[in-house]
């Protein structure tokens, strides 16, 4: 049996983009997600970062089936997420849930603790008996290290950690296999941040959760992550384990993402090569031709307007990277 839980191949969405009131008539696309290829293995972390607008949360709404895909597949356990509908699509995402970004926004104010956590309950009343579920709601705040006797409280009582937990403990209610955080601490401060990422890892071992990890902080998704996908204007251009992305990237992107990222040891600061990227980023409405990095990347040729580079393992490194030029640049450490 394969250890795969979750696999999108081709996948793309793209919005149309219209003009007119009375009669409309589509002038272009915003090509949000052009082509994914990944694989989630049971138990792991799959890390996915990127610039603000390169795809991310749409990929996660397609992952979720809040999106319909245009093109390509989504398989969860071996079944097409994409192609379901009605009681097929019901059942199937019981296997993979969300945790949102906002804990704020993301809970209903109106509701209390018990309703906001049984709410799954509700809509798959087979998985829990209906005097059965306070007692799961219970269980499940205890699970994610909540006050049970505070089921019966409102968002509004608890703190933006307590309340991401909340938001962890109600993906957790129907038991799903599949986990995907979308910025889940972006919002919450950094010592709080520390301990929603120390409890999803606590969870993963004791569940055996498979987590997609979505985020734009990479020292967050280094620290979870066994994988990293980067990526930028609808497609991954670098993945492979967490050593090879933070310690032999190829592609200039991801080279140029963590140049950015701050050294915990202020003495080192100022040592290390800056990577500054030139220009803005293109619209995803109209990309350029060939490398849709060109127009900022310092390695460009004429290659890259004419081919697009496949995502594929170089010679520089083993892991696939989408550059015609790849090499291994040592930015995370002070240069000697």
């Amino acid at each position: 049996m394969s250890d795969v839980v979750l696999e999108t191949k081709d996948l793309v969405k793209h919005f149309p983009l219209t003009q007119g009131i009375l009669f409309k008539r589509q002038i272009g696309a915003v090509r949000a997600v052009d082509g994914i290829s990944l694989q989630l293995h049971r138990g792991e972390t799959l890390g996915i970062v990127g610039e603000s607008g390169c795809g991310k949360s749409t990929l996660a709404k397609l992952l979720v089936g809040l999106e319909k895909p245009s093109s390509g597949s989504i398989l969860v356990q071996g079944r097409d997420l994409s192609a379901a509908s009605g009681t097929e699509l019901h059942r199937a995402r019981r296997n993979i849930q969300l945790v949102m970004q906002d804990p704020y926004t993301s809970l209903n104010p109106r509701m209390t603790v018990a309703d906001l956590i049984g709410e799954p309950f509700e809509i798959h009343p087979d998985v829990a008996p209906k005097g059965d579920r306070r007692r799961r709601v219970q269980e499940l705040l205890d699970l994610v290290g909540l006050n049970p006797d505070h089921i019966n409280r409102y968002p509004h009582q608890f703190s933006g950690g307590q309340r991401q937990r909340i938001g962890i403990a109600r993906a957790l209610a129907l038991r799903p296999e599949i986990i995907l955080c979308d910025e889940p601490v972006s919002a919450l401060d950094v010592s709080i941040q520390a301990q929603v990422i120390n409890l999803l890892e606590q969870l993963q071992n004791e569940l055996g959760l498979s987590y997609i990890f979505i985020a734009h902080d990479l020292s967050v998704v280094r620290h979870i992550a066994v994988r990293v996908a980067v990526m930028y204007l609808g497609k991954v251009v670098e993945i492979g384990t967490e050593d090879e992305i933070y310690e032999r990237p190829t592609h200039p992107y991801t080279q140029a993402l963590l140049s950015a990222v701050p050294l915990p040891d202020p003495t080192l600061r100022g040592m290390r090569d800056q990577i500054t990227l030139e220009g803005d980023v293109p619209s995803p409405a109209d990309p350029p031709s060939g490398c849709r990095f060109r127009t900022r990347c310092w390695k460009a040729q004429e290659l890259c307007a004419r081919e697009e580079p496949p995502l594929e393992p170089r010679s520089a490194s083993a892991h696939p990277s989408a550059c015609h030029f790849a090499e291994i640049r040592d930015v995370v450490h002070a240069s000697e």
